[in-house]
């Protein structure tokens, strides 16, 4: 994708033959070719960010394909404006968002190998829930239109080979083979098939039904999709250039898009001596472990007081309450009164907007806190799911009580690196509740639900008690419904500036 007209308003994503989107699947082989505002691209590409995280959160809370599973899917896709029906013509503008978002998107993710595989996983998913929604004539359309020269079977071959279908293939019973749809593949392209021996080999070919033909093209589709994402990642320093783009493209990867946690209805509400037992009871990991440390250290390097610092504000802490809390633990330390005042008081005054630029800086999100500044020896900010050991984590779960069963489905999920649902499964486990009904992404967000449970206020599906499993449980996830918050240039800047202040250890 390439990108001209550097002064003005527009961008133009070359290429010079008109896209047609006659399907709701695709391989996303041709890149855009039309010119788009910078406030389409952003919002394009904040919608399609907020439906991959959606299709992260389902993966894991439901069964993929399961009734349910779809249903959430599908509600997520119409109420984004992306594609769900195969054919329906009015959808012509969904499918251009959805082409020019996932271009967006790949400029976003290609620039680390964890960010790449985070977005080829969510964007399979995502393919899969599509393909399975068309019907034979679609999925032949489809092969066509993706260069996919596999034939389905006549029926008279089928019956003369009917019974080495049968015998061959994984799970099916005589009347399967009758009413299943079977694919040639060439070897090449079904190798794990007949590696396993679950379909039926003959002549260079392996003789696919429907229920498996899905994993070629899956595999097809990542294969291309990651080659694709090498590509991009090449040419992204020229796109860099372009001072429209960089701030975007690189805020893209960890973009928060709800409440920025700025402004607080409970400011001041929040009692120093209360911190203590709030930490214990509605504190997310990251922030109980930050806590911790600068009890038992009475310091904190300048990574942990800004994640810290910046979180203790989004719950409402004023900056007087603020400067009493860090003085009085810092001087039970290696710092005095004086150099407290000279070294570390500015700072914080700093971080509420009352020196410097007067920014009123907002807490960290989970995306901001898992992609940027992984801590180093002797840190303890950043996210426990994420920049632990695996060992020390369940070590530390342990610690806190977490059951047997909630140790080993947080294990699970870091395991398969989906981080916030770690800590959602965290929040729900010392909770003792079974849904918390919305996806968390912000600490300060985990905070407000716990204080709100806590109080009454706010009523969700208690846990049942059931025999011990390590598998994760099917609940339901509410939609994102949050806000969206403007992607822009300064807010790195302001960070950037925020960091000098914290910069002495």
């Amino acid at each position: 994708m390439q990108f001209s007209g550097r002064g003005r308003r527009k961008l133009k994503l070359a290429n010079t033959s008109q896209v047609l989107y006659p399907l709701s699947v695709h391989f996303y082989a041709e890149p855009p070719t039309e010119n788009i505002s910078l406030i389409e691209f952003e919002t394009f590409a904040v919608d399609r960010l907020k439906l991959l995280k959606t299709v992260e959160n389902l993966g894991v809370s439901y069964v993929k394909g399961t009734p349910n599973y779809k249903q959430k899917l599908e509600l997520e896709l119409k109420h984004l404006k992306f594609p769900f029906h195969a054919l329906a013509e009015e959808e012509h503008e969904a499918r251009r968002k959805d082409h020019i978002s996932h271009f967006i998107l790949r400029l976003a993710f290609c620039q680390s190998e964890e960010l790449r595989r985070w977005f080829i996983q969510q964007e399979m998913d995502l393919f899969r829930y599509r393909f399975t929604q068309l019907n034979d004539s679609l999925i032949e359309k489809f092969l066509q239109y993706a260069n996919l020269a596999y034939d389905i079977i006549p029926e008279s071959e089928k019956e003369d080979i009917e019974d080495k279908l049968l015998h061959a293939t994984h799970n099916f019973g005589p009347s399967d083979v009758k009413k299943n749809v079977f694919y040639r593949v060439p070897f090449c392209d079904a190798v794990d098939l007949v590696r396993v021996r679950q379909v039926y080999f003959h002549g260079g070919y392996a003789y696919v039904p429907l229920q498996d033909f899905l994993a070629i093209v899956l595999n097809s589709y990542r294969t291309k999709l990651s080659k694709a994402l090498a590509l991009t990642a090449r040419s992204l320093p020229i796109i860099q250039t372009d001072e429209r783009l960089q701030p975007l493209l690189n805020h893209l990867s960890h973009a928060y898009v709800g409440p920025d946690y700025s402004i607080q209805k409970n400011t001041g509400k929040i009692s120093l001596e209360h911190i203590d037992a709030l930490s214990v009871k509605s504190f997310p990991l990251c922030m109980r472990q930050l806590h911790k440390a600068l009890r038992d250290n009475h310091h904190l390097r300048h990574g942990g007081r800004m994640q810290y610092g910046l979180f203790l504000k989004g719950i409402g802490l004023t900056l007087e309450q603020a400067l009493q809390f860090w003085k009085s633990e810092f001087i039970k330390g290696k710092i005095d009164a004086d150099k407290f005042d000279k070294g570390y008081a500015y700072s914080i005054r700093h971080s509420y907007g009352k020196e410097g630029k007067r920014t009123d800086y907002t807490p960290f999100s989970c995306m901001k806190i898992i992609l940027s500044n992984p801590p180093g020896q002797g840190d303890y900010h950043g996210c426990p799911f994420r920049h632990s050991d695996p060992d020390l984590l369940k070590q530390k779960l342990q610690s806190y009580k977490v059951p047997p069963t909630g140790v080993s489905q947080i294990l699970d999920l870091v395991k398969g690196m989906h981080y916030q649902l770690a800590c959602q499964k965290y929040f729900e486990v010392t909770h003792n509740v079974d849904d918390i009904g919305f996806p968390l992404n912000h600490p300060n967000q985990y905070f407000a639900e716990s204080q709100q449970l806590l109080s009454g206020i706010k009523e969700i599906k208690k846990e049942q008690k059931q025999p011990e499993s390590s598998l994760p449980k099917q609940n339901s996830q509410k939609s994102l419904n949050s806000t969206s918050s403007s992607l822009n240039a300064t807010e790195e800047m302001e960070l950037e500036g925020l960091e000098e202040y914290f910069a002495e250890d």
